[in-house]
């Protein structure tokens, strides 16, 4: 199964949304991870993208970002292209991807996140060390600022990640299961983040897997099955039938 990339004269932003995905297809071995996919995401707002094991949500995320290739579809970044946008865009990808061994330092790797406004070529200075210790005490992890990442535990990793994030100042966040398998203290500090850069007018774009808490830390709710279900505010879209349409009828004993 092939489908031609629709080239940029076939279709047009609608406006400037953070994100504006539209006919977007992914196919693994002739099997669509996603398909015909449209979406948008509204300026200023936590937007979460929920479904079962195995819908396309992490894909979706590395397939805007170009991380795996599209079979069809566009994606603009404030009504540009992911190249004149790059510089605009933040990603903290799942832990488990991460090679936690390199032998780097917690603040090396939040410093790693400023390269995109110094270049490969000038070397961070004084400005910059403190700036990514200031990003490191938002998710207090500032005492840790000298420790090798493989000595940390996996929420301490995470908040390295997040602060890493930060470092880049985006307008735009994707965070990839941020929530999964943290302690509680860096489930606080996450969602103590999360707000601030909403505080900010910045979007946040959440892969999330824990149904109990969508409407506590969400605004708005993609649901996504291969296909969008539903995407939309938090009161419109999560409803138990949108939620029956995402993971069958073994939803029911799920509170929402």
């Amino acid at each position: 199964m092939t489908h031609p990339v629709s080239g940029p004269a076939l279709l047009r932003p609608s406006g400037l949304a953070p994100l504006e995905v539209r006919d977007l297809t992914v196919v693994y071995r002739e099997k669509p991870a996603l398909w015909d996919v449209d979406l948008a995401v509204p300026p200023g707002q936590l937007s979460a993208i929920v479904g079962p094991n195995g819908a396309g949500k992490s894909t979706l995320i590395k397939a805007v970002l170009g991380l795996v290739p599209r079979a069809s579809g566009q994606v603009w970044f404030f009504g540009q292209q992911l190249a004149q946008a790059r510089a605009r865009i933040g990603y903290v990808p799942q832990r488990g991807s991460v090679d936690w061994d390199f032998p780097t330092s917690v603040l090396d790797v939040v410093m790693m996140g400023l390269y995109g406004r110094l270049g490969w070529v000038r070397r961070p200075g004084r400005l910059e060390r403190e700036a990514a210790l200031r990003c490191l005490e938002q998710v207090s992890m500032s005492e840790f600022a000298g420790r090798q990442i493989s000595q940390l535990s996996g929420g301490q990793q995470q908040r390295v990640f997040l602060a890493r994030a930060l470092a880049q100042d985006s307008d735009l966040y994707f965070m990839d299961e941020p929530f999964a398998g943290v302690d509680a203290v860096t489930e606080e500090a996450i969602l103590k983040v999360l707000h601030e850069l909403k505080g900010y007018g910045k979007a946040v774009v959440v892969v999330h897997h824990d149904l109990e808490t969508v409407r506590d830390y969400f605004d708005h709710l993609t649901l996504l099955n291969v296909q969008v279900i539903a995407s939309g505010p938090i009161d419109q879209t999560f409803t138990p039938e949108n939620l029956e349409a995402t993971y069958g009828k073994r939803l029911a004993a799920n509170p929402i």
